[in-house]
């Protein structure tokens, strides 16, 4: 596991990457502005042996079976400038491609965070994918790699983790920062020329009105969950580009088809379902959860992404809806019965239900519907701070309105639809 921030432990974090997974051992990349509790369930989940992070950070890490190794302590930043290592002593060992390479984390389609397991062959497929659109464009003509990329995400997120796999495969020099901020940015663009960047969904309005004003600027959409390795859709090209509202077509070696939810059935281009994935980049599966794991790939590898969506007759991919409950904020994925659970160990709260809320800026943003206590005087305010200080700074509850009771079906379960649509309602107000 590695838990690391600052400039520095930036550049150290990719070399202990492909260090570690060229011994065949497994890394988990964890994020260092995880609470305490989220850290140690991750913890829980990857069962780490030796742990790396930072002197800020190593606290949120429980006692391990081996030790916490601190990235910026003297004796480690010495070691980096050793040039007398004896490559003889290192145990060398047999790696399949059906081992696991790396635990990331996800929360599938609903409830807390999961272990995704990635293995050597999933990673290998990636790269392939990537050195192809490194070097041929859709029509065939070849092109070099871009050359500098700025990351806008961060190393322990699935679209980090394989920008950088694939950014050292491509020999592209990359640009990191400690955290994203958007004058730093520009003047990392103006300097470094650089020529790639990439993060969260862009909404069509917005990609629209950014094309009018930087017409030479080609905007291309992708579409990918953690449990498949990232990019299962990509667009290519100014044309396809040019096609507001789409994530493209499959990537290499990707199949899909859209299912009816209800039965089943496979259905044709135009007509909406669940949108079920197969292909060599899909994870091996959740790991010690065997339940999930069933729930979500199915005998025949097809996973199952949660999201309604339908193609079109040429092969593009058009998202519509979420059957999963997660709040896709920037990047990140939120579960609303996580913050439900927090909301509900409140004693001023009779009862809780957590929603997105459209924002243009993060695509969406957790909003709590509470039912106060009697004679309780709760503020939205006191809400939002009490969740703040027990979650990373992503699942902050950003919006709290105040209702008599949580609309539920007969069988107990919160009726989100409703209060997703009255929040769209309180969008446009």
């Amino acid at each position: 596991m590695s838990l690391s921030s600052s400039p520095l432990l930036l550049f150290i974090s990719p070399v202990l990457y492909f260090a570690l997974m060229s011994l065949g051992i497994i890394v988990s990349p964890a994020n260092p502005l995880g609470s305490n509790s989220e850290i140690s369930h991750q913890v829980q989940l990857s069962k780490p042996v030796i742990a790396f992070a930072t002197s800020q950070t190593s606290h949120k890490i429980p006692s391990l079976k081996h030790e916490t190794i601190l990235l910026d302590s003297p004796e480690f930043l010495s070691f980096l400038t050793q040039s007398n290592i004896d490559g003889n002593v290192i145990k060398r060992i047999k790696v399949n491609q059906s081992d696991s390479a790396a635990i990331l984390y996800s929360s599938g389609t609903t409830g807390r965070v999961k272990g995704v397991m990635m293995s050597h062959r999933n990673l290998i497929a990636m790269m392939a994918a990537i050195h192809h659109h490194n070097t041929i464009e859709a029509d065939g003509s070849h092109n070099p790699p871009r050359s500098v990329t700025f990351f806008t995400v961060p190393l322990f997120h699935v679209f980090g983790f394989f920008m950088l796999l694939g950014a050292v495969l491509s020999a592209d020099t990359v640009v990191l920062t400690e955290r994203f901020e958007f004058a730093e940015m520009l003047r990392a663009i103006e300097k470094y020329k650089v020529l790639g960047c990439g993060g969260a969904p862009l909404g069509r309005e917005v990609a629209r009105l950014f094309n009018e004003k930087f017409p030479n600027v080609l905007l291309l959409q992708g579409y990918g969950l953690t449990e498949t390795g990232g990019g299962a859709t990509n667009v290519l090209g100014p044309e396809e580009a040019a096609r507001y509202g789409t994530v493209g077509r499959l990537a290499e070696n990707m199949e899909a088809q859209i299912v009816d939810p209800e039965t089943g059935e496979s259905l044709p281009p135009g007509q909406r379902g669940e949108l079920w994935l197969r292909g060599p980049t899909v994870m091996k599966g959740y790991l010690g959860d065997e339940k999930a794991t069933a729930e979500t790939l199915d005998s025949e590898g097809w996973l199952k992404t949660g999201d309604i969506c339908y193609f079109d007759t040429e092969g593009f991919l058009y998202i519509v809806d979420r059957l999963k409950e997660l709040i896709k904020y920037k990047a990140y994925q939120v579960p609303p019965a996580e913050l439900e659970h927090l909301l509900h160990s409140y004693p001023q709260i009779a009862d809780a239900a957590v929603v997105p809320y459209p924002d243009e800026e993060a695509g969406q943003i957790p909003m709590a519907y509470v039912v106060r206590n009697p004679g309780s005087s709760l503020t939205a305010a006191q809400t939002m701070d009490f969740i703040a200080k027990q979650v990373a700074p992503y699942k902050k509850i950003r919006r709290v309105a105040f209702i008599d009771s949580i609309p539920k079906n007969p069988a107990g379960k919160i009726l989100r639809r409703e209060l997703v649509n009255h929040t769209g309602g309180l969008s446009r107000l």
